[in-house]
């Protein structure tokens, strides 16, 4: 070895391929990190975001928060809401598209399948975006961002935030267009068990297409509170939409018969809908305007400063895949008595919930049972229940779940039209394969008129988000 690097020439070339081998193991440790760390831009697409309240809106809220703290890129699309039109950033830069497009029953948009499709496609293509994550079956917005993803490459996910039966009219509308839109979604997140059975059946997707991950509760914002309550009274908390399918005629009925039973019990009602007048109309006719109070829709924010007023809180839902408010509830430290129904029995260990059946007897027992209890001490230390309610529920746990689901998606193979049309084949609607035939033509005449390459390419939040100089403070 001495007698070969003797002179300076040997010395120098022996030196440069130790730093070669170095740089190839620096090379090669650096792309063994990078294969885990797959960054993706995603579009969620719903009708259902803020300033709309509701537990899709926070979950997509929340879900694109986490998933941009992990490193990708999110952008939501929404229809417009009043004169909410336009781009709207939100907390960290989330990037909203609100299009106007006219809100046609319950929040959601006309299905036209085509009118939209121009402007769809341009945001795909100047965001960049590589996955479409539709939320919520009730959602038009969603199938149709769905369906014009898919024929541009795409790779489309879908959650399933409710139950449906199979026996009304509705139903069974729902759940056969639901068959139709799945039928080439690449995987399907449930946030329940019992919303995975239900949506393996009723859209017929392969259960191996399905993974179920639960929704989350940011539990530094649900702390408890014990000095804002009133020890005069013992309050009831309702935190819902006002409408037929969270029980609100339940609750219309158990008011004026809790009420009667007990002197000391109020019901303090967050939330708006429909329903609301028959609430109104329970309140006037008893004369239980002092006992019974209507908040109306509140921010998300302001949602844990009523909580933190209340004993008990109340879930009437008729059917649910899964209820975020009943875990904001347990975490703010309040005895939860809510229906059994759905995806409910999954959400809370049983010393943490009273689960009665969904009639107005059983949820009437129940309310006694919390408010017995409470009278005689025997609920647990609110402390405590937030304790272990931030260990079972993470939204960072939640989104590293969601992000195995887009590192499997992305790697699946991309499909022309015909197996696309195949795939549709199994729903039996064979007039739906004119539609997505009219959707591709129109997405290929769009490509001559406005081609991809004349469409800028949008800036991230992180490059746009630098401070200028004041006019002031130029150079001379």
């Amino acid at each position: 070895m001495c007698r070969e690097l003797s002179n300076t020439s040997d010395v120098l070339n022996y030196i440069q391929r130790i730093a070669r081998i170095i740089s190839l193991h620096e090379t090669c440790f650096n792309l063994i990190i990078n294969m885990n760390i797959i960054k993706h831009k995603i579009c969620m697409v719903s009708d259902f975001f803020y300033p709309n309240m509701g537990g899709v809106e926070e979950h997509i809220f929340n879900l694109s928060q986490c998933l941009m703290e992990l490193g990708h890129k999110v952008v939501v699309l929404t229809h417009s809401y009043g004169d909410r039109i336009g781009v709207r950033y939100m907390t960290n830069g989330l990037k909203v598209y609100y299009i106007p497009v006219k809100v046609f029953y319950n929040q959601c948009v006309l299905p036209t399948m085509i009118c939209s499709i121009p402007l769809i496609r341009y945001i795909f293509l100047r965001e960049e975006i590589q996955i479409v994550h539709g939320h919520s079956a009730f959602s038009a917005l969603a199938h149709e961002g769905m369906l014009i993803g898919r024929l541009m490459g795409l790779k489309t996910i879908f959650t399933d935030h409710s139950l449906f039966g199979f026996a009304d009219a509705s139903a069974i509308l729902t759940n056969k267009f639901l068959e139709i839109s799945l039928a080439d979604c690449n995987h399907c997140i449930c946030v329940s068990h019992t919303g995975k059975e239900n949506t393996v059946l009723r859209a017929k997707v392969l259960k191996e297409k399905v993974s179920v991950i639960p929704n989350a509760v940011d539990t530094t914002l649900f702390m408890p509170d014990i000095s804002k309550r009133d020890d005069n009274f013992i309050t009831i908390v309702i935190v819902s939409r006002l409408v037929y399918r969270k029980g609100v005629d339940l609750l219309a009925r158990i008011i004026p018969d809790l009420c009667s039973r007990y002197k000391n019990v109020q019901f303090l009602i967050a939330g708006d809908g429909p329903k609301r007048w028959l609430i109104e109309e329970v309140r006037e006719r008893n004369l239980l305007q002092h006992r019974v109070t209507l908040l109306g829709s509140l921010e998300h924010s302001q949602i844990r400063h009523v909580l933190n007023k209340g004993h008990i809180f109340l879930n009437t839902s008729l059917t649910e895949a899964y209820c975020m408010a009943i875990v904001e509830a347990a975490s703010c430290g309040l005895q939860v008595v809510s229906t059994k129904v759905g995806g409910i029995p999954e959400v809370l260990p049983p010393d943490l919930i009273y689960l009665v059946e969904p009639t107005v007897p059983a949820l009437i027992s129940g309310l006694e049972s919390a408010i017995t209890d409470y009278k005689e001490g025997n609920t647990r230390c609110p402390f405590e229940m937030h304790r272990r309610i931030s260990l079972f529920y993470n939204w960072f746990n939640i989104t590293k779940r969601t992000e195995i689901v887009y590192n499997l998606v992305k790697q699946e193979n991309k499909k022309n039209l015909g197996q696309q049309l195949a795939s549709y084949v199994q729903s039996g609607v064979l007039a739906y394969l004119l539609v997505v035939s009219l959707c591709y033509i129109i997405l290929q005449i769009l490509e001559i008129l406005v081609p991809q390459k004349y469409i800028d390419i949008a800036k991230d939040y992180a490059e746009i988000n630098v401070i200028q100089p004041r006019g002031d403070e130029k150079e001379d």
